[in-house]
């Protein structure tokens, strides 16, 4: 495990529990999106299987969060929309991924963990013995005593962080490793990786981190992993590789949609400026900022023109799924939703909670029951796709199913932290719902939570 896998950090003892602990584990602005989940996926799945690693054993997450950054807790990886959106190629995000991977194969968060609690020993004790010969010092009256005694007071906890971020610096250097393993067995080039270490070096000298005490940091100097990494990256006989060019489409897509959703109009606007995206992409960003900001009516043959240049592509279908529906014609994006459910690989369920939303705006009962096997279908693959309790309990509503409809929303306001008004819904559901079936057990459940 690492905090700021790239970003050298100055850390001080007292604040180190925290961050290693729980800083990343809660509170974090994720986003979800399809479409740059399944991108990531297919990164990290070659080096996964080079790793031993078995599929879905891994959860991959997007932090909004515009610092090139990336981090494991646990089995889980969390990538920064600034990392995939400053890196030109996807080299640098595998290079990066596969550096991941190694602190996980290496279990190092574990071994971390225990070092902390080593490291927290130390810096107590030494703390209390040297508190300890301070006052007796001061006691006797003997100023040497006492300085000595307060001295070895601070100076443990000196010596216990320095301990620590050693054994860190050492894990951040067997991760690069590891990954450069991993990119030779998977027969994948090292570019990426000493563009992202001479990216960071030069912000190193901008933010004036690369005059910092190399002893005060968790992670060696990018300029020395250049130095480490160089000669047997370059000696590869993949380092020459060239980029998958499909991958490459697909990662300029998803940097379109990035710099359009978080960028702002201005920053989206310079980003799809840019020669450095392929014209596809350009195109596709261009269409999400029109949806977004402008007109949706404007974007939609922006869209068509792009999902016409890549039919396969389940998340341009996606995308033109929104904007019809934006645009009042919920029938044709419902038709979009399924052909991108279709699509997907990997069987996103917030793509089903799309179409159900399309099919619920249709209007009917029939196309409410239709949603509403959508939706559940969805739901049970991405529980955390909230919105899709709210239509689901709109579509048994419509359905006329009240006790499923309220069963629902108490679901909705059990994922928004609302917890008692989540048990007032369930207990009304209860009231509608045959006594043991799945729905009732299930408002129970939610009654029951402490």
């Amino acid at each position: 495990m690492t905090v700021s896998i790239f970003r050298p950090l100055l850390i001080a003892l007292c604040a180190l529990a925290l961050t290693v602990t729980s800083s990343f584990a809660r509170g974090l602005p994720l986003i979800r999106d399809a479409e740059i989940e399944a991108l990531v996926k297919d990164y990290a799945a070659p080096l996964m299987k080079a790793a031993g690693l078995k599929r879905g054993s891994v959860q991959f997450f997007i932090v909004n969060d515009n610092s090139f950054n990336a981090f494991v807790n646990g089995r889980s990886m969390f990538i920064n929309t600034g990392l995939l959106l400053q890196a030109e190629t996807p080299q640098e995000v595998i290079g990066v991924v596969a550096h991941e991977i190694g602190h996980i194969v290496g279990g190092h968060q574990v071994r971390l963990s225990q070092r902390l609690e080593q490291a927290k020993s130390i810096a107590r004790w030494t703390t209390l013995l040297g508190l300890g010969l301070g006052a007796a010092g001061a006691a006797s009256g003997s100023r040497d005593v006492a300085s000595a005694g307060f001295g070895v007071a601070g100076g443990g906890s000196i010596i216990a962080m320095r301990d620590l971020l050693s054994y860190q610096r050492d894990e951040e250097a067997s991760a690069d490793r590891a990954a450069v393993t991993l990119l030779n067995k998977t027969k994948q080039s090292g570019k990426g990786m000493l563009t992202t270490f001479r990216r960071l070096a030069d912000q190193a000298i901008l933010a004036g981190t690369n005059r910092a005490d190399p002893y005060l940091l968790s992670h060696p100097m990018p300029a020395d992993r250049i130095r480490a990494l160089s000669s047997t990256l370059k000696s590869s006989k993949y380092y020459n590789a060239k980029p998958n060019a499909t991958l490459q489409e697909r990662h300029d897509l998803a940097r379109a949609k990035i710099a359009a959703y978080l960028g702002g109009t201005r920053y989206a606007q310079a980003v799809l400026g840019s020669n450095k995206l392929s014209p596809q992409a350009r195109l596709y960003g261009r269409a999400i900022v029109s949806y977004l900001y402008g007109s949706p009516k404007k974007a939609l043959p922006l869209i068509e023109k792009a999902s016409k240049r890549q039919p396969k592509n389940a998340y341009l279908h996606e995308m033109r799924g929104e904007i019809l529906l934006r645009t009042g014609k919920p029938a044709a994006a419902a038709k979009a939703f399924a052909r991108a459910v279709k699509l997907d690989r990997y069987g996103a369920g917030f793509l089903r909670v799309e179409l159900g939303h399309a099919l619920l705006e249709m209007g009917g009962k029939k196309n409410a029951k239709a949603a509403i096997v959508e939706l559940n279908k969805g739901l049970r693959r991405d529980p955390t796709a909230i919105a899709g309790y709210q239509y689901l309990a709109r579509a048994y509503g419509e359905a006329g199913d009240v006790g499923h409809a309220l069963l629902a929303s108490a679901q909705l306001s059990f994922r928004m932290g609302k917890r008692a008004q989540a048990k007032d819904y369930a207990r009304r559901a209860q009231q509608k719902l045959k006594r043991g079936s799945p729905g009732w057990i299930r408002a129970q459940d939610i009654i029951s939570l402490k």
